[in-house]
């Protein structure tokens, strides 16, 4: 079991974010883990019907199945690495494990359109 997978059991496990699984996030990720956290307690994970997006400081990134098309994921991380996530991709595991995903109704491509 690699790092990232203790974190995420110990999380579902807990339900909740206790100060041993945020220690766990941040050995594992460090300042990614970090802007994770505060994604999650500033609720910006939002899921649509067709997404799940993460609400950055510049724009909202899709994450899907666990992997996300920023920037730092297409070019910073090993992709054989499954240890090695983007910040948008760990907030995203984290706001589902402590029932912090902010659910909307509607189709996140439509929402896109109108920004």
């Amino acid at each position: 079991m690699n790092a990232v997978e203790e974190w995420q059991d110990a999380l579902s496990e807990s339900g909740e974010l206790t100060p041993d699984v945020v220690d766990r996030i941040l050995a594992a990720h460090g300042e990614r883990g970090a802007k994770a956290l505060d994604a999650v307690a500033e609720e910006r994970v939002k899921r649509y019907n067709d997404f799940t997006v993460v609400v950055g400081h510049e724009d909202e990134y899709v994450v899907e199945d666990g992997a996300c098309q920023c920037r730092d994921a297409q070019y910073n991380l090993d992709v054989e690495d499954p240890t090695a996530l983007c910040w948008h991709a760990i907030a995203v595991a984290v706001a589902e494990r402590v029932d912090r995903v902010d659910y909307h109704d509607m189709w996140y491509s439509d929402v896109r359109e109108l920004l």
